[in-house]
């Protein structure tokens, strides 16, 4: 793919050359350095994607040359800026397979946003905020250019998952529009000033990389804060920690399916994750008492509601999920419309991982059990739109989970059916009880 994403980029420039006017040369040689300056001040995402200035770049390049009827400029700058020397010197098809992949992804999604962008540069001024009309839209055609080629690149070269790739892809959207926006200024003082307005594009190309970059390091850390207390609870109680990790991935699945955006999602999979940190406090015999608790034993037991919202309250990027731990902000009232949905969401994914997983009062129970009981309690106890969600988002991914699926089983002798609706053990049909007892025998 590599191979034929190059052949392509030479094949249209060569094209362009003939049907439009060729690119001055000065200019090509000053935007091609400037946009492979940018791709070597890149910074990798954790999921090995990149995040450059490039666009920038390519958005004035797209302002200059349009300006003389030159689209093949805009490929060839777009091409070039994906040169990175650091794996070139490797050598070997690695180096140069990624170069032409990157050539492609960029110098098309450049060259889409020239073509944008001449019907557009006659319809509004330059000046801002007309210049709002053009940027936004060539900006977006870049972006859905670029990630479309990066997402097909993705899929056949790594196999990656075409969604998953997007959603680490959108973050990064908000942060790269302004830079967009400088792009086409500095085009323009291009066109004015010449050359030497060029200098002023190495400030935001050196900003943009440490606004990435700090960006990382903020995510990183708070990603690390909160493995630290899930590795606390995991030495606490295995269990519990393995809990908290399924309700996350669950939620994440509702978050999905009500089409959450991704700053939302983060949000969402810290409350998940932290909804039991509270549970460092209580004592494991308690947690893990395979009988009826006591009153007493139990008013302990949600001693841990508000260890959590404390515990969460005085990090500053949980404060805002603090709530999720409490149980009283998931109890669904159908008339308080104003309550956020995503206590909600976790309540769900939380009741559904309880059913369907081995605990100290009773084994899983089956799939089939657990769907039905988040339908007959929808509307009730459960969110009707969270526990859909849930549902359908499981049956989507062919997942069965709960009796004879469980990868992990902390209570091996865990009874069969559990103390009444504590233990859900209730819901168990007549016919799957006898059928349980019949295996014992």
């Amino acid at each position: 793919m590599a191979a034929l994403s190059l052949a392509a980029v030479v094949g249209v420039a060569a094209l362009l050359v003939a049907r439009y006017s060729a690119p001055e040369p000065g200019a090509l040689v000053l935007f091609s350095a400037l946009a492979a300056f940018s791709f070597n001040r890149v910074v990798r995402l954790p999921n090995t994607l990149l995040v450059s200035a490039v666009p920038m770049v390519a958005i004035a390049a797209v302002v200059v040359f349009m300006s003389h009827d030159a689209p093949a400029g805009v490929l060839i700058v777009g091409a070039l800026g994906a040169i990175n020397f650091s794996t070139l010197r490797k050598g070997g098809w690695g180096g140069w397979g990624w170069f032409g992949l990157n050539a492609g992804q960029i110098g098309f999604a450049s060259l889409a946003a020239a073509l944008a962008y001449a019907p557009l540069s006659r319809a509004f001024p330059s000046a801002l905020p007309g210049a709002l009309g053009v940027v936004v839209p060539i900006a977006l055609v870049y972006i859905a250019v670029a990630w479309s080629i990066l997402l097909l690149s993705y899929a056949i070269e790594l196999r990656r998952v075409p969604h998953e790739v997007l959603r680490d892809l959108l973050p990064t959207a908000p942060q790269t529009l302004p830079f967009m926006l400088v792009g086409y200024l500095l085009g323009r003082l291009y066109l004015s000033l010449g050359p030497a307005a060029m200098l002023l594009i190495i400030v935001p190309i050196l900003i943009a990389r440490e606004m990435f970059a700090s960006y990382l390091r903020v995510k990183e850390s708070h990603d690390e804060t909160v493995q630290l207390l899930i590795r606390a609870l995991e030495q606490k109680d295995p269990y519990t920690a393995g809990h908290a990790e399924r309700v996350a991935i669950y939620a994440g699945y509702i978050g999905e399916e009500l089409d959450f955006m991704p700053a939302r999602m983060e949000r969402l999979r810290f409350g998940a994750l932290m909804h039991d940190i509270g549970k460092l406090v209580v004592p494991n015999q308690l947690l893990n008492k395979p009988g009826r608790l006591t009153e007493e034993e139990f008013a302990r037991v949600r001693i841990h509601e508000g260890v959590s919202v404390q515990m969460l309250s005085h990090i500053d990027f949980l404060r805002p999920i603090a709530l999720h731990a409490h149980s009283d902000a998931m109890k669904f009232d159908p008339d308080d419309l104003d309550h956020p949905i995503e206590p909600y969401i976790i309540m769900v994914a939380d009741a559904y991982d309880a059913m369907t997983s081995t605990r100290s009062y009773r084994k899983a129970l089956p799939q089939e059990v657990a769907f039905q009981e988040l339908r007959d309690k929808s509307g009730k106890q459960f969110h009707p739109a969270c526990a859909e969600a849930l549902i359908r988002a499981i049956e989507k991914r062919n997942e069965v989970h709960g009796k004879g699926f469980e990868e992990d089983t902390h209570f091996e002798d865990a009874p069969e059916v559990g103390l009444g609706s504590a233990g859900l053990g209730d819901l168990l049909s007549d016919e799957q009880r006898s059928a349980d007892e019949a295996a014992k025998k």
